[in-house]
């Protein structure tokens, strides 16, 4: 499993609409630097970043363990609403 897909299947279990989420990853211009986009609907995004963005942080320590693993990147992850 990859890390973008890790990253879906943990949100997708937060979200009260799973199929409203969407995940992507993009380019930057560090070199090994991940970054990825995590889209979410409005009523969603508080169980996604959670109380003083503890579960956003939980997430992205899991990725990040993951990229250490296999990948050996840095995760940089975006959560933001449709």
């Amino acid at each position: 499993m990859g890390l973008v897909e890790l990253t879906e299947e943990i949100v997708k279990s937060l979200v009260q609409n799973p199929d409203a989420v969407s995940v992507k990853e993009f380019p930057t211009e560090e070199e090994n630097v991940m970054l990825i986009q995590v889209m979410v609907e409005d009523e969603d995004m508080g169980r996604v970043i959670g109380r003083e963005g503890r579960t956003a942080n939980a997430i992205r320590t899991l990725v990040q363990a993951s990229s250490a693993i296999k990948e050996n990147k840095y995760i940089k992850i975006d959560i933001d609403k449709f």
